[in-house]
């Protein structure tokens, strides 16, 4: 089974979305195998967001993202990875259909609810920055 990795983002614990949002994840087949809540640190941030850690607008990224205090998830499921990325819709929240996560909950590019591995690669290296072996269960 592939496992993919989950950031319930700051407006999504804002707003009190995390079970509204899991449950559709859970509702689609998949099994939530590793979740904690944590603050995400600046040295954290620029790890995980290093492919764009030095354009302009990375600072309104981590001032964001270390708002508050935020879930990290490990998903598992057959196909997982891209089945959520489809249920999230398109990371701008604005162009994103009625029904999808983003569209039913997001506000913009970076106010988007969740972000989510975007291939399995990604997955495994995100998983491993996030949770040690033991903190995930299957």
């Amino acid at each position: 089974m592939d496992k993919t990795f989950i950031i319930f983002k700051p407006d999504c614990m804002e707003k009190g979305l995390v079970g509204q949002v899991l449950a559709r994840f859970e509702a689609a087949g998949f099994s939530l195998v590793g979740a904690k809540m944590i603050q995400l640190t600046s040295e954290k941030l620029r790890e995980h967001y290093a492919h764009v850690a030095d354009k302009p607008f990375y600072p309104e990224i981590e001032n964001f993202m270390s708002s508050r205090p935020v879930v990290v998830a490990a998903l598992k499921g057959e196909g997982v990875v891209a089945k959520v990325r489809e249920l999230l819709g398109p990371t701008d929240s604005t162009k994103a259909p009625q029904g999808t996560i983003r569209g039913d909950f997001g506000t913009d590019m970076m106010v988007n609810v969740v972000h989510a591995s975007d291939s399995d690669e990604n997955a495994k290296i995100e998983l491993a920055r996030f949770f040690e072996e033991s903190e995930i269960y299957g």
